[in-house]
């Protein structure tokens, strides 16, 4: 399995430090700016290797920061066909990390008074007038508490007109604000009405003016023709490589393509967005609002939150298929809890071909990106991160170089 590893120190911005000529099962890695070793690469291997070769992944990209550093790991290949090696300008599908992208326009228009979240449905949106929907708030939309709308459109929703038709006939199973139902239809439409108040598609409220501010450099909805070298190719459980198609409201839900250089540069945007427009600042740290419990997580919009420190059981019951497929009753935080420090702060993302998995401490400092181009099991990716978690948390001094 090919493996490549690069050091960045984030106080020199854009000079990397590639590391080479290490062996895969073990031997010490020397940091070429100082000629010490560091022991993040064998946490790391240690804990990426396995999840590879346990759920056989083609390839993986894992991008780590700590305190002064950004460290990158590439794994395998983007391409079993061709042979082509994942690096750092490797392309992903994040599948529903995408969401966090969506909440983080949305609390940019509320902090530019475009919008509150508080506002019924269908004050962007005039078709729901009447419907089920009418009523309902953007904020239950963003947080899947409408009611119990589904995981998935129905597959005979495959066009506007078509979605337009399901949002007026669609009643809720529950009260709104009463039960958590994951539901791409939810935040789908969520990230709908969002672009709507602000007057231009979604995918160029993304493309023209949100990744741009974040200095997201090869991030895309659309990857362009010059990039397409760079985007990976996800294998299905059956091993045919393939990419995601395209679907209702799939930019909102499930649509960003990305490398893991620029998922760490978001996670340190969320963690610490002294660098970026006050406003988006603002936005970003709203996204960690608490607003509902389902047991130990709580449901922040888009991302999902956990007290810090935490243990691997309670990460799993809140990344597990009752969570995700079922509908929960919720427990409300009243009032919201504020963008705080000591949490763990989480998302997985998945398509046909491709699981990601994200997660930072902000009180740390610590945050992982996990990207691959297969859709292996959620445990799987929420063991391996919080391995390697542990590990850079742990008083062993991991986080720094001697």
């Amino acid at each position: 399995m090919d493996h490549t590893f690069v050091m960045r120190k984030i106080s020199v911005p854009k000079i990397g430090i590639i590391v080479a000529a290490f062996r895969l099962c073990g031997g010490d890695l020397y940091a070429a700016d100082s000629g010490h070793p560091t022991e993040i690469e064998h946490v790391v291997d240690e804990a990426i290797r396995l999840v590879m070769e346990e759920n056989n992944v083609a390839g993986m990209a894992v991008a780590v920061t700590v305190p002064g550093k950004q460290y990158f790991f590439n794994y395998g290949v983007a391409s079993k066909e061709s042979g082509r090696k994942v690096n750092e300008d490797t392309i992903f599908e994040i599948g529903s990390v995408s969401k966090t992208f969506t909440a983080t326009l949305a609390y940019y228009a509320q902090a530019r008074g475009v919008l509150s979240l508080s506002d019924n449905a269908s004050k962007y949106w005039p078709s729901l007038a009447g419907s089920s929907l009418d009523k309902v708030s953007l904020l239950d939309l963003g947080t899947y508490a409408a009611g119990g709308l589904p995981l998935q459109f129905p597959d005979e929703v495959n066009d506007h007109e078509k979605m337009i038709a399901y949002y007026r006939s669609w009643r809720p199973t529950y009260p709104v604000g009463t039960h958590r139902l994951y539901s791409n239809p939810s935040i789908g439409l969520f990230g709908y009405l969002v672009a709507r108040s602000m007057g231009e598609p979604f995918k160029n409220l993304m493309e023209g003016k949100l990744f741009p501010m974040l200095g997201l450099s090869h991030t895309y909805i659309t990857v362009p023709e010059d990039q397409m070298g760079n985007y990976a190719y996800g294998y299905s459980k059956d091993e045919k490589p393939i990419r995601v198609a395209s679907g209702v409201l799939d930019s909102e839900t499930y649509g960003v393509k990305t490398t893991a250089a620029d998922m760490i540069r978001f996670v340190e945007a969320n963690m610490d967005g002294v660098r970026l427009d006050e406003t988006l600042q603002r936005a970003i740290a709203a996204t960690h609002t608490g607003y509902f419990r389902v047991g130990d997580m709580t449901q922040g919009l888009g991302w999902e939150m956990y007290a810090y420190p935490t243990d691997l059981d309670r990460l799993l019951t809140g990344n597990s298929a009752q969570v995700i497929f079922k509908a929960n009753e919720v427990s409300r935080v009243t009032p919201p809890s504020l963008s705080q420090q000591n949490v763990l702060i989480n998302k997985t993302g998945s398509t046909n071909g491709f699981g990601a998995y994200i997660v930072f401490v902000p009180a740390k400092g610590i945050g992982i990106v996990m990207m691959a181009n297969k859709n292996y099991p959620i445990p799987a990716r929420v063991k391996a991160a919080y391995q390697i978690l542990t590990a850079l948390d742990s008083k062993s001094g991991l986080t720094s170089t001697h």
